[in-house]
């Protein structure tokens, strides 16, 4: 793994993605190596490089400081090409500092990692007035976790994590994404429960993107089910029980895209 320092221009990036104004990504790469991630397509990056290494833009939070005095507020997405809270997080404290600022302005924020490290800011997270704690999960089964995300925070931790901050007053939500290609319909009710219970209000549905790369990764763990991580219409029946059950449950239920 290479990890070293780079400066960057411009902290705050206008985004695209629903519901987010801004982007912020204080790495560039990232440690959790997820078979299915789609943001080498989006960097065009090449695949084989991707997880091998971490640019951490040391200057971000000085170059945020600036920024947040003249942009007009809006809500932050941290992070929509890299995992704020990936293990180089702990070192370099980045994600951290630039809270710090954006606390100074109040700025609201949606924040998405798969990673429990986001406990270490509660402190911080929990003073601001609006805020969206999103965590990616795409099974409950850690075995099948540790093959497409084996460097990821636990599945238990991360429930853990939901359950910490909707207990303090916290929104938030998970992001139901990319849905395995083994979760079976009959699944769907003990999924939807866990996520209640851990103080979840919103799901967030999605499924694989098969970007060009991505197939053949997922295909090295799941080689017989293949078809079935392109099939529309599996998933188009999960997506559909998912909707039936969180409206039976008193869950927000959304499409991601």
């Amino acid at each position: 793994m290479i990890i070293k320092e780079i400066k960057c221009k411009s902290a705050l990036s206008k985004s695209n993605l629903p519901g987010l104004d801004y982007s912020l990504n204080p790495y560039r790469g990232c440690q959790h190596n997820c078979a299915y991630c789609y943001v080498p397509n989006v960097l065009r990056i090449d695949r084989t490089e991707w997880g091998k290494f971490v640019y951490a833009k040391s200057n971000i939070p000085n170059v945020l400081s600036d920024e947040i005095r003249k942009k007009k507020p809006g809500i932050v997405g941290i992070s929509t090409v890299t995992d704020p809270y990936q293990p180089v997080e702990k070192k370099y404290k980045l994600t951290r500092y630039c809270l710090e600022q954006l606390l100074k302005y109040d700025f609201p924020l949606s924040i998405q990692t798969k990673s429990d490290l986001i406990l270490r800011d509660q402190d911080i997270i929990s003073k601001f007035s609006k805020v969206e704690l999103m965590m990616s999960i795409g099974t409950l089964n850690d075995q099948e976790r540790e093959k497409l995300e084996p460097y990821s925070s636990s599945i238990q931790n991360r429930l853990n994590v939901l359950k910490k901050y909707s207990d303090i007053g916290v929104d938030t939500s998970v992001f139901f994404g990319p849905i395995y290609p083994t979760i079976k319909k009959s699944d769907i009710l003990t999924i939807v429960d866990t996520f209640k219970i851990s103080g979840v209000k919103e799901i967030m549905i999605d499924k694989f993107n098969l970007k060009p790369g991505i197939k053949e990764n997922i295909s090295k763990f799941y080689p017989s089910i293949r078809n079935l991580i392109e099939n529309d219409s599996y998933y188009k029946q999960l997506s559909q029980e998912i909707i039936k059950v969180c409206k039976e449950k008193n869950v927000k239920a959304v499409y991601a895209f």
